[in-house]
């Protein structure tokens, strides 16, 4: 079987990922998955080893510390990444990814962060004397580490709001009927809509609508404006948090390097990475009120299907 481009934006591209993947990586990178898938038996576990070994190559040129391996550090590093994006689309192409795959993918991601922030910073140490190098180096590797790590949590909150509120639905509905969602608390989806069969029963399509209960509404009622920016970011598949560890690492690695303007770069680019994560909480501590009002209808519609029934 040959493999088009076409099949590589529709089995491989995500729904939504960083703006740096989306316009600096994916244009040539799914080109590239064409050829490898195409014309090789490479495995995506030897991708990751070599975007692992071109890190380390990135890192090597970092310690030097001259401008011109400043540059070769750069470009290795984005090619670095460029490989690091393939081996995961040819293991949802081919279907070939495991386990023991997505866990080297993880750890060699936070080594290569680790090895190229010790090595950037400690050449740039050795060659001005400034502390404040060092210092930038420990903060990039705690904020990467903080990043992926709160990522994880946040995930799993939403899992658990989600899980909550089936939870207070099948106790609602086993304890007087099936109480109706109060219709302000859903939104639309065309992929649910689309994945729904119109033959389903009222309570059936009821519960799989539970995936999609509203938990932004107050964010959106308080920042009307993001929700054009967010459709239009969407649109173009790219993910809101527009600053995260991705976008923070090609800063550090990338950008800085490439611009000679490594402490401002860096600053500028935590700054911003913190700004955003701040964003994120504040939006769950909203998503928690809109929780606590979502359990709060599901249990007054329950009470309303049980009152007949006393009377």
């Amino acid at each position: 079987m040959k493999f088009t481009l076409d099949d590589i934006r529709s089995q491989t591209y995500k729904a939504r990922d960083a703006w740096w993947t989306v316009f600096l990586v994916d244009p040539l990178a799914g080109r590239l998955v064409v050829g490898t898938a195409n014309r090789t038996s490479i495995t995506p576990n030897q991708i990751t080893w070599g975007a692992f070994l071109l890190g380390l190559g990135s890192a090597g040129c970092f310690l030097a510390a001259d401008r011109a391996w400043l540059l070769a550090g750069a470009v290795l590093y984005h090619l670095s990444f460029m490989l690091d994006c393939m081996d995961g689309k040819i293991a949802r192409l081919k279907g070939t990814g495991t386990v023991l795959g997505g866990w080297l993918d993880y750890v060699f991601d936070r080594i290569r962060v680790l090895v190229c922030a010790i090595a950037l910073m400690w050449g740039q140490y050795q060659a001005t004397g400034e502390v404040l190098y060092l210092l930038l180096g420990i903060g990039v590797v705690f904020l990467d580490m903080l990043r992926y790590v709160d990522a994880l949590q946040i995930a799993k909150v939403r899992r658990q709001m989600r899980r909550t509120l089936k939870k207070a639905y099948d106790e609602s509905a086993s304890a007087g009927g099936s109480p109706a969602l109060p219709q302000r608390l859903l939104h639309d989806d065309p992929d649910l809509d689309a994945d729904l069969d119109p033959d389903l029963d009222a309570d059936e399509i009821r519960l799989r609508t539970l995936d999609v209960v509203d938990l932004q509404e107050e964010f959106r009622t308080r920042f009307a404006w993001y929700i054009g920016v967010r459709e239009w970011l969407r649109d173009h598949r790219v993910r809101t948090h527009l600053i995260s560890g991705i976008e923070f690492q090609m800063a550090v690695f990338i950008i800085g390097p490439l611009l000679g303007l490594i402490v401002p770069v860096t600053v500028g680019a935590a700054a911003l990475l913190l700004v955003f994560e701040a964003a994120i909480m504040y939006k769950l501590w909203l998503s928690s009120r809109d929780l606590e009002r979502a359990l709060g209808e599901i249990k007054d519609a329950s009470a309303q299907v049980r009152a007949p029934a006393g009377n």
